[in-house]
């Protein structure tokens, strides 16, 4: 049976959405599997909840599968729409919980390395988390895109929809009032300090 695509090749989001739109469900299936992860881990880090978060991931892939008829390649990559529909609903959420003053942890997914190693990297990520709490959500945003989702700063201006420089702004004032957070924690979380 000839399909649109090899799904075993690195077929473009584009070239996958497109195939989609055009009646192939395997499309949406490797979508899915290349970036509701990813998309979902993003969302956690802002909502601070995986259930809340998977729901947004759920909503901005059924809206990707909405809007992939009229799909046109080359005006935004997949990845840049996913996300910042992510960001937008995530912002929703938020401002709809802003109220309620939820004080919990997201306890990360990990493998099993030892229970100290465990134990450490649940502190670092709490405390990380906590800083990140700490930035205006602009900042955080940006943050979270840039260093933890690893997206490029074009890329995160599309998602914000603002500027690269207003990007590069917010990265740099984000990662210094992270690190001012966190400087007198670092022998706690078990970083030597550089300085003798």
């Amino acid at each position: 049976m000839d399909m649109p695509f090899d799904a075993q090749n690195d077929t473009s989001d584009d070239a996958l959405l497109i195939a989609f739109g055009n009646g192939d469900r395997l499309a949406a299936r490797v979508l899915t599997d290349r970036h509701a992860p990813r998309v979902i881990g993003y969302a956690a880090r802002l909502l601070k909840d995986r259930a809340e978060a998977e729901d947004v991931a759920q909503d901005a892939m059924m809206r990707l599968w909405k809007i992939a008829p009229e799909w046109r390649t080359g005006e935004a990559k997949v990845t840049t729409w996913l996300y910042r529909v992510v960001t937008n609903l995530c912002t929703d959420r938020l401002r709809k919980k802003r109220g309620t003053g939820l004080d919990e942890i997201a306890e990360p997914e990990d493998g099993k390395p030892s229970q100290d190693a465990v134990l450490m990297q649940k502190q670092r990520v709490a405390a990380l988390d906590a800083a990140l709490d700490t930035l205006p959500d602009r900042q955080r945003e940006a943050v979270v895109l840039r260093h933890i989702e690893g997206l490029s700063n074009p890329e995160i201006a599309q998602v914000l929809d603002i500027g690269v420089e207003a990007v590069e702004s917010l990265t740099a004032r984000g990662k210094r009032a992270l690190a001012k957070a966190l400087a007198d924690q670092r022998e706690t979380l078990g970083f030597e300090d550089d300085t003798a």
